[in-house]
């Protein structure tokens, strides 16, 4: 029992800094990851990783002005992604280039002009905060901020649940019957947007789109109805920030990149062994087939 207490317990009991990164990495993973399915089953996930980097300039330009400021970058941030994902979404519309484009050309120039911006006045410390995130550094205000946002992302998916969940499977069906389907996309987006500025504060821009993605992907190989998918992905992405947190302590690693790689061994393993993996789906049909 020692053994467990040192190892699983000690680290979150003894340290309040353990306590606040595993709170607001449990919150992330509650809203960010059902937000991640939705994602997945539009397959818009590539959109979601230029959208994390969308945030970059807003957020450079907070830091600028503001430095390490949780507010001025928050809604720097916020802007950026929203300016980015209408701008994408506009150039889809007005010219012959598909959104999967004009995102990926955005999602560049945002890189690069955030890099650029942070560079303008911080050092490579700072720029490694604004790119990886410091989750082991979250205060009572950012923990506010990831606590509202995962709030309102529930409200939204409860009220929309059944129009995010048609537009996913038949989006022609919802456009034919209901005058939803426009409103509830840019509903998503700014959902989107929300909570990868949120996973900014703890994971940075590079790393904010893995805890909505790789638990959402995993869970994917065990299920195909939507709700246990969102319910999964959220148990995975807890378990991810959990294990990831203690292996960052116990091994001195950065805690960010151990929560996605851990994240994303847990995606390898679902492709593997899931219901849905390679072992059930052709391994096993092929054994018998032979028999």
């Amino acid at each position: 029992m020692s053994i467990v207490y040192d190892w699983l317990i000690a680290p979150f009991a003894e340290f309040g800094f353990m306590q606040r990164a595993l709170g607001g990495a449990i919150l992330l993973s509650i809203s960010a990851c059902p937000v991640g399915v939705f994602l997945m089953l539009r397959r818009m996930s590539l959109s979601g990783d230029a959208m994390a980097h969308a945030i970059l300039p807003g957020a450079a330009v907070g830091f600028l002005f503001y430095g390490l400021e949780l507010i001025p970058m928050t809604l720097g941030g916020l802007a950026a992604g929203v300016v980015v994902a209408l701008g994408a979404g506009s150039v889809s519309r007005l010219t012959i280039q598909k959104e999967d484009a004009s995102m990926a050309a955005f999602y560049l120039i945002s890189l690069a002009l955030g890099v650029l911006i942070v560079s303008l006045r911080g050092s490579n410390v700072d720029l490694m905060h604004v790119l990886f995130g410091t989750v082991l550094a979250l205060n009572d205000e950012a923990l506010t901020l990831i606590g509202t946002i995962t709030v309102v992302t529930l409200v939204a998916l409860a009220i929309f649940w059944r129009a995010l969940v048609a537009e996913c499977l038949d989006p022609l069906f919802l456009r034919s019957v209901s005058r939803l389907g426009p409103p509830v996309h840019f509903i998503f987006l700014g959902l989107v947007v929300l909570n990868l500025v949120g996973g900014f504060q703890a994971l940075g821009t590079l790393l904010a789109v893995g805890l909505m993605m790789l638990p959402a992907a995993a869970a994917r190989f065990w299920t195909t109805r939507v709700e246990p998918m969102c319910l999964l992905a959220v148990a995975i992405g807890i378990f991810s920030c959990l294990g990831g947190l203690l292996l960052s302590y116990h091994a001195s690693l950065a805690s960010g990149p151990s929560i996605i790689l851990l994240a994303g061994v847990v995606y390898i393993l679902s492709t593997l062994i899931g219901p849905r993996g390679i072992l059930a789906t052709r391994i096993r049909p092929s054994l018998h087939r032979t028999a």
